[in-house]
């Protein structure tokens, strides 16, 4: 009988076929990481690196300008791993590491650009993971007839928010630099899982070529406006997504109390994508999205009444609560739109979305020391993003009328 070492072993491990469930698990745990650590696990650290005197509050605009700005980088690149999403996958899930552990020195070293750029890279592999993620777990979950588990890969974003936020909020005694080393291993732990579970071997076949029926001016149009809409999605949501533990910070001092609104911020966006995808997966994908976005809307108007706790905590709530559900929504209807290769579809909207956050802290740091009509600047950046929200809500409702297909030609 042959000897089977240890290579053999990790061998097996690494090219089985994965179960629907390791599928799944796969999407979840890959989000979690890119989303919960290598996006906003700055959100909760914020407000510890201005305790520490690690960063100022212009300093700390720039670090999350720094990240968006990757993120659109990485949505306009992601499109190269089209015929190979797995690939792209492993790559992103490394740099994610690789950019988050480093931070800790980042702290302590005098020029603030090392930061920048560190946060930067993860921005561009975070906008790696959710393409490629989603472009490679979908399209398997409907080759095997489950479609519908295609929600559940989206919970790991509010899952990965939830669990770095709580392990921040418990952890507050601690340095922030000791937090940043401590959440780059985590994502270092979670990426040896996901490299051993993703199958190698034979690349996804190429994308089928596309023609049109009558009438695909149409789709083209409406996929711009799905476009549009997604970047106001993305402008839409930074602001608590960026900012909201700092406003509570305004409120009491405590880490103990402010570091609960970003925990309760992850928690509802697990909870809604749960909910989404166990009883609306029936529903058409639009209209989800278009009542997720009017129901954010209503998110960011709250704080415009009143910055009070109870304020700050509903606002997480349905913020958090929906922002996960509009992607889910958003990019599953990318999906039925072009079901032959929906990798360049993802990857602008994805662009259109990073557009959009960048806007969001780049609007308040202008207005900032600034009043308007008595509002300052965070009050002007929630209230255009309500109006925003609303509008593109409207739109996306009705972004199925008409609808002309786009059918892959088989060959």
């Amino acid at each position: 009988m042959r000897h089977v070492c240890g290579w053999d072993v990790a061998l097996l491990i690494v090219t089985a076929t994965p179960s629907t469930r390791e599928v799944v698990a796969i999407g979840v745990l890959s989000l979690a990481v890119a989303m919960g650590i290598g996006r906003f696990a700055f959100t909760p650290l914020l407000p510890l690196m201005l305790r520490d005197g690690a960063i100022d509050g212009p300093g700390g605009a720039e670090w999350a300008v720094a990240n968006y700005v990757g993120y659109l980088v990485g949505a306009l690149t992601a499109a190269r791993f089209a015929s190979d999403p797995r690939r792209g996958l492993r790559l992103a899930l490394a740099g994610v590491t690789l950019s988050t552990v480093p931070i800790s020195l980042a702290l302590h070293v005098a020029s603030p650009g090392f930061g920048m750029l560190l946060r930067a890279a993860a921005g561009v592999f975070s906008a790696w993971t959710l393409v490629c993620a989603s472009s490679w777990c979908l399209p398997e979950l409907a080759r095997r007839q489950v479609a519908y588990l295609g929600a559940w890969i989206y919970t790991g974003v509010g899952v990965g928010i939830a669990a770095v936020g709580t392990f921040v909020w418990l952890g507050g005694f601690q340095t922030a630099s000791a937090l940043w080393l401590q959440t780059g291993v985590l994502a270092g732990v979670g990426t040896i899982w996901l490299w051993l579970r993703l199958p190698v071997g034979v690349r996804s076949p190429p994308p089928a070529k596309l023609s049109r029926r009558d009438g695909a001016i149409g789709v083209v149009d409406r996929q711009w406006t799905m476009v549009l809409c997604y970047g106001i999605f993305g402008f839409g949501y930074i602001i608590q997504a960026t900012f909201l533990p700092a406003m509570a910070r305004e409120q009491v001092t405590n880490p103990l109390v402010f570091g609960l609104a970003w925990p309760l911020f992850g928690m509802a966006a697990a909870a809604s994508v749960a909910g989404a995808a166990r009883w609306l997966h029936t529903q058409s994908r639009n209209r989800v999205w278009a009542v997720a976005q009017a129901l954010m809307a209503v998110g960011t108007v709250l704080p415009l009444a009143s910055r009070s706790l109870g304020s700050l905590a509903a606002s997480a709530v349905l913020v958090g609560g929906t922002f996960m559900v509009t992607t889910m929504a958003g990019l599953q209807f990318a999906r039925e739109r072009v079901p032959a290769n929906p990798t360049p579809l993802i990857a602008r909207m994805t662009m259109a979305f990073a557009l959009g956050q960048i806007a969001g802290p780049l609007l308040v740091r202008s207005l900032t020391g600034d009043r308007w009509l008595g509002l300052d600047a965070f009050d002007v950046a929630n209230a255009l993003a309500a109006t925003l929200l609303v509008a593109s809500a409207v739109a996306i409702w009705y972004a199925d009328k008409g609808k002309a297909g786009v059918l892959p030609v088989r060959g």
